[in-house]
């Protein structure tokens, strides 16, 4: 009962933002999902389902739906947050901007991961990673992404395809394929934390997961890319929208070939009757749309 009772009330004050003040959520998102235990989806859910008032969402259930035609897909939203901060606390801001400019020297991308280990772990320490840093690498990396491909007139249009070779997309890539289990989770829930309302960081943080999950070079890469995505749709309502739109894709999308992936999808009844359960309803909200 006392558990019961701490998750309601945050989950209702947080009803009570997302109704009357979802700008707050939205411009300090970064600082809610930082401090919300990973156990605790659907308050995280809550916070990432803000959008702006004067914003009108188109239903992501829509037949062939083109995300990147709309207008707020090549905006930026507006971060309130200090993200930096973490990388600055382990000095690796300095290595990462040189990194992000010159896509060198590789010694930085193979040094990465060891970078984003806590310094001094203690026997109480949830997980043996800097999940703040990860959580601010994350951020950072996709804004100035997001900033290059605009200095070179790039539009989301142009962009929905694969994202093409760069610093950044090194940066994820290296990391997906050095993690652990443990580290790939907190990477993946710190790129899905960023699927939120149509806007530039949704549109990016999308592709990147999408083409993450198409040039996986293990099964169990899309596996837990499916897993971070999957946990967040099968509690209660409401889901962000960001995040919806790209598992409908992925889902739907010959590209991927997810149903071909029958190790993880049918490794058990309840997780097939699982993806089956959320398939139709995906397919009858798409009838209804």
């Amino acid at each position: 009962m006392p558990f019961v009772c701490c998750t309601r009330r945050p989950c209702g004050y947080s009803l009570v933002l997302l109704h009357d003040f979802p700008e707050f959520l939205c411009d300090y998102h970064f600082s809610f999902v930082e401090v919300i235990p990973h156990s605790c989806i659907q308050l995280r859910n809550l916070i990432l389902s803000a959008f702006p008032r004067n914003m009108r969402l188109p239903d992501p259930f829509t037949p062939n739906l083109k995300v990147e035609l709309l207008p707020e897909i090549n905006q930026a939203p507006h971060v309130m947050s200090d993200y930096t901060s973490s990388l600055n606390q382990i000095n690796l801001k300095a290595e990462l901007d040189a990194f992000l400019k010159n896509r060198a020297p590789f010694s930085f991308l193979t040094d990465l991961k060891n970078r984003l280990l806590q310094a001094n772990p203690q026997p109480d320490d949830v997980t043996k990673y800097n999940s703040q840093a990860i959580n601010s690498l994350v951020l950072y990396v996709g804004v100035q992404a997001i900033a290059q491909q605009q200095a070179k007139g790039t539009t989301a249009a142009s962009s929905s395809t694969a994202p093409a070779p760069s610093a950044s997309l090194d940066i994820f890539q290296q990391l997906i394929a050095d993690f652990d289990s443990e580290g790939r989770y907190l990477l993946l829930s710190a790129i899905a934390n960023q699927l939120r309302y149509p806007n530039s960081h949704t549109h990016y943080f999308s592709n990147i997961l999408l083409h993450m999950f198409a040039e996986a070079s293990e099964e169990i890469i899309q596996e837990q890319i499916t897993r971070v995505l999957i946990e967040r749709l099968i509690v209660n309502r409401p889901h962000p929208y960001g995040l919806l739109i790209t598992f409908i894709d992925l889902i739907r999308n010959q590209r991927f070939n997810f149903w071909e992936h029958t190790n993880f999808i049918r490794c058990a009844p309840e997780i097939e009757r699982l993806f089956q359960s959320v398939y139709k309803s995906i397919q009858s909200s798409m009838l209804r749309a």
